[in-house]
């Protein structure tokens, strides 16, 4: 084994690259029939090799953790004889800003799709429980967006809640990085899926503050989590790199919420990137995100060109 992932007496067994892709091999999964494009998001890449060599496997690892749960359901509705219908299986995928989460989430939400059980998936990301910025002006926090104290956590909590009570169509909040707010009156409906993917920044957090009350925490609804991880020096150049792109994209809408930053220069663009990743992501990371990478079930360990170096998964 590599070194560089040898642990002494460690929670988690390691794997460099090479190992965990020669763990499971599914020469019939229908890999080349993926539209990648639908799934990277802007300056992430994502190549097939990448899908074949560390989603793969990872599928093949949650279809086990996944038949399990089904089999316990029906083994304890045997025992309680009752019929129930089953609760959805949640993973929740955690990391920084620009990390690359939502690119995770969706190749995993398109892959379970087509596992041969073909389940319901669902992805949602807790930007829609973040408060409205008019709330988050008055409590002022504007420029704390992000950190655990902009998120209506309670308000996740109940959704968590009934989805896992096993209640029917329920309503989530919309977010649009457009207009960097919550969309009033636009909802995303969740209607009892098979598997439910739940994408946040802090969603492994377990404290919001010294004078918090809260006994239940958001992770302890998932039954699997990730954490993509990167070192901080490679996520503020990818930040910076995606800032970039989005001057000369997004921010060209005149409805964009950064469209005031369309007609920067290149060095008054990047200064003010920098500032922004060194004076709030990072604190947000260092303080409240990194912490929680331990908690998770199994972390993605990235190198400098987005691509997975190696994979950490907790013993059982």
């Amino acid at each position: 084994m590599n070194k560089a992932y040898e642990v002494t007496f460690s929670p988690f067994r390691a794997f460099t690259r090479e190992e965990w892709s020669k763990l499971e091999e599914h020469p019939m999964f229908p890999v080349s029939d993926i539209d990648l494009s639908q799934l990277q998001a802007l300056n992430e890449p994502l190549t097939l090799k990448e899908v074949e060599d560390i989603y793969i496997p990872l599928i093949r690892l949650l279809q086990i953790h996944l038949t399990h749960y089904r089999n316990l359901h029906n083994e304890r509705d045997q025992f309680f004889s009752n019929k129930s219908k089953p609760i959805p299986y949640i993973i929740g995928i955690a990391g920084s800003v620009a990390v690359g989460k939502s690119t995770t989430a969706r190749v995993l939400k398109k892959l379970l799709s087509m596992t041969p059980e073909q389940p319901k998936v669902e992805l949602i990301t807790t930007d829609g429980f973040l408060y409205p910025n008019d709330e988050l002006e008055k409590r002022g926090i504007l420029n704390k967006k992000g950190f655990p104290e902009s998120y209506d956590t309670k308000q996740l909590l109940a959704f968590l809640a009934s989805i896992k009570s096993g209640r029917d169509s329920l309503e989530v909040p919309v977010y649009s990085h457009l207009y960097y707010d919550v969309i009033e009156g636009e909802i995303q409906t969740i209607d009892q899926p098979d598997i439910l993917i739940v994408e946040g920044i802090n969603v492994l957090q377990v404290s919001a503050g010294r004078r918090t009350r809260r006994k239940v925490f958001v992770s302890d609804f998932f039954d699997f989590s990730i954490y993509v991880d990167a070192s901080d020096k490679d996520i503020r150049k990818w930040y910076i790199e995606r800032f970039i792109k989005l001057q000369q994209t997004a921010f060209q809408n005149p409805d964009s919420y950064f469209h005031r930053y369309a007609s920067y220069s290149e060095e008054k663009l990047l200064k003010f990137a920098g500032e922004v990743w060194d004076e709030i992501n990072q604190p947000n990371l260092t303080q409240n995100i990194l912490p929680t990478r331990f908690r998770s079930d199994l972390i993605f360990e990235k190198g400098n060109s987005h691509f997975v170096r190696g994979v950490r998964i907790r013993k059982i």
